[in-house]
């Protein structure tokens, strides 16, 4: 029989290796094992996705003009070919042909507010997770990938490079990026502003964050989406949305430092937590929709790569002339 002490590399006993989790990027674990094991796993559930013909970077179906089709109930108006819809009388949107060796840049939130996950993971090694999957699906035929890391007291940047090879060597870097002290808050917004600056020929960017704190990042995001396809990884943990009822509960908040102590057995509280929770989630949703920015939520009690399957099927059959949800 087995025992612990055999187990491939970030498994422990209270967590089951089939359970949809994404490894865990502790102290003391082996990066590189980890990072290999995750390569495995996203592999083996995206690559199917992939076969036929080439659609671009996700979630775009690309940048160069094609033909006019008929348009359906979900395609995205800002692709509406007015002339051809003048001539004809009937709605039409112009298709997109997807350019080869696209720029893609990541932009990745591992401020104090990500240190934390009551399910199974903590919500960076989610979002860790989530840039591996942006990785797979767009360092394909000579595509460059790059990335903007901060943490609220540093913020690193990695050039856009291609090929397989340097996507493992980013990942890696990202990995070893030490966490930020408690009381540090995140600027999300400042690493999207660096992405604005010199001006980049069309690609795709995609900014994994929990996007908690002020909303200040909404602004450069719009400024992003002029030249940019968007995509925004939001990462949630579930006590982030409703409290159990533990009795009294002390909570810190790791940007800020305040403490806080929280009687979740009053079932009011609860309640007007959740509502609070919920609104807030609206909110940042609603942010991201005016910025033209693709969404995907990723949950730390949720198996994450189902819903990357869920959400890149939708973007493909909207891109096939489906509607997307």
């Amino acid at each position: 029989m087995t025992g612990p002490e055999e187990q491939p590399d970030g498994w422990t006993p209270d967590r089951p290796a089939d359970d949809g989790a994404p490894p865990h990027f502790g102290a003391g674990s082996s990066a590189e094992v980890l990072l290999r094991r995750l390569e495995l796993t996203v592999r083996r559930r995206l690559d199917g996705l992939l076969q036929g013909d080439h659609l671009g970077l996700v979630p775009g179906s690309g940048s160069e003009a094609g033909d006019a089709r008929t348009y359906h109930p979900g395609d995205d108006v800002r692709r509406m070919d007015w002339p051809v819809t003048a001539r004809t009388q009937v709605p039409h949107v112009r298709e997109t042909i997807a350019d080869r060796e696209l720029e893609a840049w990541a932009v990745l939130d591992l401020s104090a507010s990500l240190d934390f996950g009551t399910a199974n993971c903590e919500k960076r090694d989610l979002a860790i997770a989530g840039l591996a999957a942006v990785s797979h699906l767009t360092v394909r035929g000579g595509n460059r990938l790059g990335a903007v890391v901060t943490t609220g007291e540093r913020v690193d940047r990695y050039p856009a490079t291609a090929g397989r090879l340097a996507a493992d060597r980013l990942l890696r870097s990202v990995v070893a990026t030490p966490r930020a002290a408690g009381g540090r808050r995140g600027d999300l917004a400042a690493a999207l502003e660096s992405l604005r600056r010199p001006p980049r020929r069309r690609g795709l960017v995609v900014v994994i964050s929990d996007f908690l704190g002020d909303a200040d990042w909404e602004r450069p995001l719009r400024g992003l989406s002029a030249r940019q396809d968007l995509l925004a990884i939001e990462v949630v943990d579930p006590r982030e949305l409703e409290l159990a009822d533990v009795g009294l509960l002390t909570v810190v908040d790791p940007e800020s430092g305040q403490t806080l102590e929280v009687p979740t057995g009053n079932a009011e509280v609860r309640r007007r937590f959740a509502e609070g929770a919920a609104a807030q989630r609206r909110e940042i949703a609603a942010g991201l929709r005016r910025a033209g920015a693709g969404h995907l939520r990723l949950q730390t009690d949720r198996d994450w790569l189902a819903d990357v399957v869920r959400f890149v099927a939708d973007r493909r059959r909207a891109g096939s002339g489906g509607a997307s949800r």
